[in-house]
């Protein structure tokens, strides 16, 4: 079996796990990192269903006078919209709250990236849905890499990856940040 249908097969087994298993909580402890506290710019998402809520995260990068883009699809890759935390600049596509807006061309500036993902191994590779947005996202954004996870959800067993996957700096449950790179 090749690594994209192992992935496939891995990745609907911890969608049913994690919603049996979905208990909401905040991620308020990447707050106190020192790349999220020195940050300017941050490059979130808006979390849906059973997601790692980001809600609480959002606002708090907002009100700490934090610069935050959101991501689009636009076919196959994700284009950054700088977002004021108001409500009413988002539009559901399907299930994703995407922003409104022309996106941010200069995307050098990107201190923080704050990621999806459904497991995240020791190694700091994560399972993310299988569009692969992200994973080509993480190939070309600067900054730290941080995925949030329920926890439950950060595993000491290797998850299968592919040569284009690319290793988080660092991962965080509700209670916990673990750092992957030195």
């Amino acid at each position: 079996m090749n690594q994209s249908t192992v992935k496939s097969e891995l990745r609907e087994r911890l969608r049913r796990e994690r919603r049996q298993k979905f208990i909401a909580s905040n991620f308020n402890i990447i707050l106190k990192t020192p790349e999220v506290i020195s940050a300017s710019t941050i490059a979130s998402y808006i979390s849906y269903e059973v997601e790692p809520s980001t809600t609480e995260i959002n606002k708090a990068f907002l009100k700490a006078g934090k610069r935050v883009l959101l991501p689009r699809v636009n076919g196959e890759v994700l284009e950054w919209i700088q977002w004021s935390g108001d409500p009413s600049e988002l539009k559901v596509t399907k299930k994703l709250s995407e922003p409104i807006g022309k996106p941010v061309t200069d995307l050098d500036g990107i201190d923080v990236m704050v990621v999806p993902a459904l497991r995240i191994d020791q190694h700091g590779y994560r399972l993310g849905q299988g569009g692969g947005f992200y994973d080509r996202a993480l190939a070309y954004l600067p900054g730290w890499k941080i995925g949030l996870v329920h926890a439950g959800e950060l595993t000491s067993q290797s998850l299968p990856r592919e040569p284009h996957d690319i290793a988080l700096d660092a991962a965080a449950t509700p209670s916990v940040v673990v750092r992957f790179k030195v």
